[in-house]
């Protein structure tokens, strides 16, 4: 197919971002064999092409498995996958498994069936990578999903967690790698679209509107039209943590804390950079009152 410049400039720009990601969490390793899961969605087909772009000038040989569970969606069209696959070249395992009956038969109407399905899908990605030798799986997730995984555990579980772009299966036997965790899915979704990537859309759960991850969506989409540049200032926050300045008692010793203990910034964490006209840098602080001191 022919590429516009455009279309290259973006798929070097995910690339590199890519390939970063992998660098600085050291996701890839000499012999890995990685299975890439593939559902048929923009971001798992963006996902394959920048490690098969990337496994072409690596530092360290690797191997790729693409895999798609086909869970027996009515109208799921079953030859998509394996001919883009082949057209390729790249090896591939497709995995059959009726998913969509036991949710179906688990779930009540107008209930979300995300979590049993995603559990599902888990396992039966775990036991594939345990028979093709894999030791690494590569999910889809990218900057925007971590974020949004950040703000629902925040708001409906009390938790601050996200998605890690690194971590050990629940079973202990494989590694699990986000490669696309430095790009943004309107990054992706526009290559998708220069690409014509043959998708396929997820009807397995229908819309599902209600879903708490989908308000988390309409959230950041709307806090980005109004303050671009949101969801990666979050992002980066997630990458520079100050546990003294949180509240957790695992990570930091608060009961213990004396005079004598250093603490990372201290109260400046709270006050606010203001460059003058000479160059020099002032802190204004801000108390609860209208004063406004500054020193």
């Amino acid at each position: 197919m022919t590429v516009s410049n455009t279309l290259q400039k973006l798929r070097k720009y995910l690339e590199s971002q890519t390939g970063k990601a992998i660098g600085d969490y050291n996701m890839i390793e000499e012999g890995d064999t990685v299975l890439v899961c593939c559902s048929g969605g923009k971001d798992s087909y963006t996902l394959l092409a920048m490690l098969q772009a990337l496994q072409q000038r690596a530092p360290v040989s690797f191997r790729l498995v693409a895999m798609n569970l086909d869970q027996k969606q009515p109208g799921f069209p079953a030859d998509v996958l394996p001919r883009y696959f082949a057209s390729l070249g790249v090896d591939y395992r497709i995995v059959e498994t009726d998913t969509y009956s036991i949710v179906k038969d688990k779930i009540p109407e107008g209930k979300t069936t995300c979590s049993l399905c995603s559990r599902l899908r888990r396992g039966i990605i775990y036991r594939t990578a345990k028979e093709l030798g894999a030791n690494k799986i590569a999910l889809g997730h990218h900057r925007d999903d971590m974020v949004h995984t950040l703000f629902l555990n925040m708001l409906f579980g009390g938790k601050m967690k996200a998605m890690p772009p690194k971590l050990v299966t629940d079973d202990g036997a494989h590694i699990v790698i986000r490669p696309l965790a430095y790009c943004g899915e309107a990054d992706i979704a526009r290559f998708a679209r220069g690409m014509a990537f043959p998708i396929i859309p997820c009807n397995l759960c229908g819309s599902q509107d209600n879903l708490q991850r989908q308000k988390i969506r309409d959230m950041m989409a709307d806090w980005d039209r109004r303050y671009p540049g949101r969801t990666q200032s979050v992002f980066t926050a997630m990458q520079q943590v100050t546990p003294s300045h949180l509240a957790d008692r695992s990570l930091f010793d608060f009961a213990g804390l004396t005079l004598a203990t250093p603490v990372e910034e201290g109260d400046m964490a709270f006050d606010t950079p203001v460059p003058t006209l000479d160059g020099t840098i002032h802190i204004r602080y801000t108390p609860s009152s209208s004063t406004t001191v500054s020193f």
